[in-house]
């Protein structure tokens, strides 16, 4: 008989659906054939100019309809994308899916576009005045609708037909695996039999490749752009800004198995810890990562020897990988030299509040196939980061439990554990 209940007496979450886009391809069948084989979309920036940028590449999504319209409207495609593949393979209602949503999305604000329309350069006016009067006079919804944090979730709400107040969240390059957590607890807690949680960020613009950049966070390996990201190698120079979304239908096992849906993996455990060392930087000693990996091993109910695979933050900046090896090696020890250990961020790029969501659907592809995907451009090894980074060609191996990693800016936290099956 099916044990429906976790070691604490928690319903059991299980995923009965996975969508994917990231600058590989839309689905989660060319984005894995392209991971497998180390293919890097990581590419030049074509979306506005980079004459006299630092960083002139990117992991943008530039196939999608919405690609040159914006952040917001691109990250509504990116997230209805995934989230309409994931829905899909679960077999439920694309139009009325019945449970709630979580959405991590980017923090908003007015494009280039939206500011020249509220400028009115012939207005005698001081500047707040100016806004105001030219802002009452436009009477258009678009500006509003593209700035306010939850008209994403809005959107997708009226879509799938969830449940309840749609979510909307942001915890950084955390966001995309805190918005799975909230759906595992939603169901723990006996709210839902279900839920949608989503991961989406098209917001690769000019500014925030001059921001990262100002922050000396980017790469400025331009001159071969799919070189570019190589997390844990000596000579990593930053991460690539890069965009996607990841979607995943959550279901207890209970109802999952009840309707005779097809169990893709299984949500074991969830652990958080902020930081509040530094606005980017970890604390020196690893604490808060090192905590949120050992909540997430408590919460799933597994010991640290039952991790076969870590599907790592591994952003290829010098500072996150040194923090999260540290915090790696003190959890498990030894084993962390000969335990598989690799970052798909080597090949799409970093997609900020995707990332957890993206790496959590790869993670369980992971599982499903039996296929570690590589760590690419890994030819300089960093002495002082001893791990088995999977360098260069994927692995097959039997992988029955993983552990993921999202450690974002301003000290968001949040580890997954996922299993292949149920106790």
């Amino acid at each position: 008989m099916t044990n429906f209940r976790d070691h604490m007496g928690r319903p059991i979450v299980a995923v009965t659906g996975i969508g994917v886009v990231t600058s590989l391809g839309v689905g989660k069948a060319d984005n894995w054939a392209a991971l497998t084989s180390g293919k890097s979309g990581i590419h030049p920036i074509t979306r506005f100019p980079v004459d006299h940028l630092n960083t002139r590449i990117s992991g943008m999504v530039d196939f999608l309809d919405s690609s040159s319209k914006g952040a917001s409207p691109l990250t509504y495609e990116l997230a209805e994308t995934a989230a309409h593949e994931a829905v899909a393979e679960s077999g439920l209602d694309s139009s009325d899916f019945g449970g709630p949503l979580f959405l991590a999305s980017p923090p908003v604000e007015l494009d280039w576009h939206e500011r020249f329309s509220l400028y009115n350069s012939d207005s005698q006016d001081a500047g707040a005045e100016r806004l105001l009067r030219v802002a009452r006079a436009l009477k258009e919804l678009d500006i509003f609708e593209t700035t306010q944090f939850g008209s994403i979730a809005d959107r997708l709400a009226d879509r799938f037909g969830t449940r309840g107040l749609p979510i909307t969240l942001s915890t950084a390059c955390a966001s995309g695996a805190t918005a799975i957590q909230l759906g595992v607890e939603a169901i723990r807690r006996g709210e839902c039999d279900r839920a949608l949680s989503i991961g989406a960020d098209g917001s690769a613009t000019a500014e925030a490749l001059i921001r990262f950049s100002l922050l000396s966070a980017l790469s400025t390996h331009n001159d071969i752009p799919e070189k570019a990201s190589k997390p844990f190698s000596k000579d990593r120079d930053g991460f690539v800004l890069a965009e996607g979304s990841g979607a995943l239908v959550l279901e207890s096992l209970e109802a999952a198995l009840a309707r005779g849906a097809t169990v893709l993996g299984i949500l074991r455990g969830c652990g958080e810890k902020a930081d509040d060392f530094h606005r980017t930087r970890s604390k020196p000693d690893g604490s808060p990562a090192i905590a949120a990996v050992r909540a997430a091993l408590a919460d799933a109910g597994l010991s640290k020897d039952e991790i076969d695979y870590v599907n790592a933050h591994g952003t290829s900046t010098p500072e996150n990988d040194k923090m999260e090896h540290l915090s790696l090696s003190t959890v498990f020890g030894e084993r962390i030299g000969s335990m598989p250990v690799s970052s798909n961020k080597s090949m799409i790029g970093h997609t900020l509040s995707a990332a957890g969501a993206v790496e959590a659907a790869f993670s369980l592809m992971t599982m499903r196939e039996s296929v570690i995907p590589p760590t690419i451009n890994y030819d300089n090894p960093d002495p002082a980061i001893v791990l088995d980074v999977v360098p260069n060609k994927k692995r097959n191996a039997e992988v029955r439990s993983v552990l993921s990693n999202s450690f974002g800016f301003g000290g968001q936290n949040t580890c997954l554990v996922m299993a292949r099956e149920p106790v």
